[in-house]
Order: structure tokens, then C-alpha cells, then sequence
């Protein structure tokens, strides 16, 4: 049975870099360069959600928490087993986007359990709080919310769509300035990276559980796969819905406007050993195998996108990571990479974007089997 760690707080085994298949120097040069090229983003993150995604007072308000953030830090898996880490990687910091995937696995829960019958089907036929109502979100589906090709329209805890219409993430230039007004298409018909959106379908999971994400996730997910307890995943001070008369908060898809999950990387990278496992965890199963290859399939409107998870197709994303990587990415540095053709996981908090690709390339280059 492949190795998996045993749960917090016992230690999680150590290989030897040669033992596992790679050059001990070329890996320490590797890690090396990742605690070298720390993010621009300032330490101070109250300062780096109010303007850093290009708002203006009073879109840019923070709703949630936020916290000072800590160093470059990370470790790399081969085979299951730590090869080699730097930095502190037991200091829970925010992850931004990285949210975004957690929620796909949620999503993949429901999903495996018949909550989500199909992800074809109108979000509004099992959710139906006003949210997807005519003569345009009704259409919406579940497909469309995880490929971030909704065009939903609203607004939702005070921010309104509007914020990230025309945002430019992946790659692709936006036709106008952020936040500026651009016709709507048909849900399904355009990808826009849009985290009013993501908080709507964080929603949307929240009344089809009808159970706080952050116990679902706990119960599913972080208790199976013995992580610690330290993680947190907050919403916003305003998120608060009630649900069976009991009230409870909705969380958010990020950090955009404070929140979203508060984690470590050794946690981070047991959530990416249990995708490199097929969402198998020591012989139990966690979340389904056909889930997991739903996540993977590329978006037709952006093909280095799947369901809430960002794909190496054509080696666009990452060129020097094989084409079969998929990632888990925030702003500000934040990075999963699962290799699922050299069995690597690899962790890099707070990490330069732009040195992305230089690691990749790097930890590439120790790989001797």
C-alpha cells in the first residue's frame, strides 16, 4: 500500500533524497530557490487585500479576518515521504485561492453522496434561495459555477459581480478595466476568474449540506487524512445565513476581502497527497476517483482550467512541470503542485509567482528515476 503519514501529531517520515530517486544537491538548490524569491506582496496583508487587486474604497473593504503572513516556506513529497523543506511549515497563514479548490473538493463530497445529482443540472432545482432566480442565473449550473463560466449576477455580502468583470488571471488580457461593465453571456459562454462568483457557489454548498463547510471538511476530509487542528476557514462578518434555525456562516472561496482558509503546509500537503492518491487515504476511500478526473478536465473557454483547479495543459500554466500537473494556486505566492507522473507534491508558501516555473524547473532537474 502506497505510504501515507500517520496522523498529527506523529512525525511524518523523512526519505533521503538519493533514497527516493533524486539528487540530494540539485533538490537543496531547489529549495533553496524558493525560500530565496519571496513574493513582493508586502508581510502586512490587511495592506495587500485593500490594494492589491486593483479596487477602490469601498469594494476594496476587508469582510474578514486578516493576518500578517509569515516567510517563504514548503516542503516536497516523493513517494509520500518529506525529501526536503524550508522555512517554518507548521505557521498557518492565509492561502487565498488556494480555498478555491477545497471548495471543488467539497463539491466532489456532495457529489459522491447523490447531493449534487448531476453537475449538468440548474443549480436552482436543489438550491433555491433567490439566488438563481430568471431570467439569467437560472440557467446556471454546477458545471458552470466550478469552471468559473456562471456569469452569475448579483451581488452577495455587499460586493457585486461587477467587482471582477474584466479581471485578467491565467494569462489571458481583460477587454477593459477591472470593474468596469462588460456585457454578459449566457452561462457557460465566457470564463472570467471572479470570486463574488466563487462565495456564490460556497453558498450554494453551504444549503445543500446545511452544515458549516469548515465541519464538513473537518469531518470528511482533515480527521481522515490525520491532519492537525490548527487550520482554520472563515467567511465574513456580514456571511451569516440560518439554516434549520440554525445560524451559520458562510465562508469564502479566498482571501480577496479577508477570510478563506488559514493553514500550514504540512496540512496543505496531506490535502495534495490525497489527490495524488486517487482521493485514497491509506486504503480508505475519501473522495471518488471519477471526481477527481471530473477536476482535471480541461475547461473548452480556458483549457488550464478545471473544476476550481488549475491544469498544466499544453504546459502553458508551468512550462518546466510535466503536462499532467494540476495546482492549487492563491494570490501573494501560494502553491500545491501535484505531479502525478513523478509522484510529487510540492508545497511553496509565499513564493515569488514569477520564480514559479525556475522551482518547477529545478526540482525537475533532480529527478534521477
Amino acid at each position: 500500500m502506497p505510504y501515507v503519514p500517520p496522523p498529527h501529531p506523529t512525525g511524518w517520515e523523512r526519505a533521503a533524497p538519493e533514497a527516493a530517486g533524486l539528487d540530494p544537491a540539485a533538490l537543496a538548490v531547489a529549495a533553496r530557490h524558493a525560500a530565496e524569491h519571496e513574493t513582493p506582496w508586502s508581510r502586512d496583508l490587511a495592506h495587500a487585500v485593500a490594494t492589491d487587486f486593483g479596487e477602490e474604497p469601498p469594494w476594496n473593504e476587508a469582510l474578514g479576518p486578516v493576518w500578517p503572513r509569515g516567510g517563504p516556506n514548503g516542503l516536497v513529497l516523493r513517494h509520500g515521504r518529506v525529501v526536503t523543506e524550508w522555512g517554518d511549515t507548521t505557521r498557518c497563514d492565509l492561502t487565498f485561492s488556494v480555498a478555491k479548490s477545497y471548495l471543488s473538493i467539497l463539491a466532489g463530497l456532495a457529489f459522491d453522496r447523490g447531493l449534487i445529482r448531476d453537475v449538468h443540472e440548474p443549480v436552482r432545482r436543489t438550491v433555491d434561495d433567490g439566488g438563481f432566480d430568471p431570467p439569467h442565473n437560472n440557467a446556471i449550473t454546477w458545471h458552470h459555477l466550478l469552471q468559473q463560466t456562471s456569469e452569475w449576477e448579483g451581488e452577495l455580502w455587499g460586493k457585486p459581480d461587477l467587482i471582477d468583470r474584466n479581471r485578467s488571471v491565467g494569462g489571458g488580457q481583460a477587454a477593459a478595466k477591472k470593474g468596469t461593465h462588460r456585457d454578459l453571456q449566457p452561462p457557460g459562454g465566457f470564463w472570467e476568474y471572479n470570486d463574488v462568483r466563487v462565495n456564490r457557489l460556497s453558498l450554494a454548498l453551504l444549503r445543500l449540506w446545511r452544515r458549516p463547510l469548515p465541519e464538513v471538511f473537518r469531518e470528511l476530509v482533515m480527521e481522515p487524512i490525520g491532519a492537525s487542528p490548527d487550520w482554520q476557514w472563515h467567511g465574513y462578518r456580514n456571511s451569516f445565513v440560518e439554516i434549520d434555525g440554525r445560524r451559520m456562516q458562510s465562508v469564502s472561496g479566498g482571501s480577496h476581502w479577508g477570510g478563506g482558509v488559514l493553514i500550514h503546509a504540512c496540512d496543505q500537503a496531506r490535502i495534495g497527497l490525497l489527490m495524488l492518491r486517487g482521493g485514497e487515504w491509506g486504503g480508505r476511500r475519501i473522495l471518488s476517483q471519477e471526481w477527481i478526473e471530473r477536476m482535471r478536465v480541461p475547461c473548452s473557454l480556458n483549457p488550464q482550467y478545471g473544476y476550481l483547479w488549475w491544469l498544466n495543459t499544453d504546459r502553458r500554466w508551468l512550462p518546466s512541470a510535466p503536462a499532467g500537473s494540476y495546482f492549487a494556486s492563491g494570490a501573494g505566492g501560494n502553491l500545491t503542485w501535484i505531479d502525478p507522473e513523478h509522484d510529487i507534491v510540492a508545497i511553496a508558501r509565499w513564493i515569488d509567482p514569477a520564480a514559479r516555473d525556475g522551482f518547477a524547473r529545478l526540482v525537475m532537474a533532480a529527478i534521477r528515476d
